[in-house]
């Protein structure tokens, strides 16, 4: 075999073994931050359940608020790999979909499914902010992230031009924002509401009071 092939070889093999060892570690986080919660995690039972060790832990995602912060994405992808939104199926969708009304109920229906299995990681995550400076700087910066999402939202919105026109982007985008937060769909979830109810009423929300005609509510 030539030298040149041996290297691309033990190059891909290399890059494969790296990429299941990242996995393994990502699916042994989600495992114990969604079952333990982020206080009662190490990051040696990750490395433990991973087959690995804490330093692998660290060169492959990194520090336990990363490891979180990969697990929260995960969790809205709805995969075994964080994604970017763009990356996401349910923004695909989002953008696909056709008018003001139908971009909004798509995003709401997809919240309905995302949010009972994110919101406890977001919980757990903003306890911890509490007493962790790391902890805080990913809250922040996921609020952060969430924000110019939904102003990507409001101006994607704008084109089918059934938005108000006395709402700006950025307060559309604010309005979103405020309204699709973990801590709502908690507060939504102590009032007795089902997940498909929360999105029902979440879309009937949005095109209340976002849309400059709003069809009738679904029933």
């Amino acid at each position: 075999m030539p030298d040149e092939v041996k290297r691309s070889y033990r190059s891909e093999r290399r890059a494969e073994q790296a990429a299941a060892t990242r996995a393994a570690v990502l699916r042994a986080a989600r495992e114990h931050f969604t079952s333990q919660g982020y206080a009662a995690t190490g990051v040696a039972d990750i490395a433990s359940a991973a087959g690995v060790n804490v330093d692998t832990v660290y060169r492959v995602v990194g520090r336990k608020p990363q490891l979180v912060l990969a697990v929260i994405d995960m969790a809205l992808a709805g995969a075994d790999e964080p994604l970017v939104a763009e990356q996401r199926d349910y923004v695909q969708a989002v953008l696909a979909a056709e008018g003001g009304r139908a971009k909004l109920t798509t995003y709401a229906d997809a919240l309905g499914r995302v949010m009972p299995r994110v919101t406890p990681l977001f919980d757990s995550l903003a306890q911890a902010a509490l007493t962790e400076p790391d902890c805080a700087a990913v809250r922040d910066s996921i609020g952060e992230r969430r924000r110019a999402n939904m102003l990507k939202l409001a101006e994607d919105l704008r084109t089918t031009g059934d938005l108000r026109d006395d709402l700006t982007d950025d307060e559309v985008a604010d309005l979103l924002w405020t309204t699709n937060a973990p801590e709502y769909y908690a507060l939504a979830v102590a009032r007795g509401w089902s997940p498909t109810t929360y999105a029902e009423r979440l879309g009937d929300l949005w095109t209340r009071l976002l849309l400059a005609q709003p069809l009738a509510p679904r029933r």
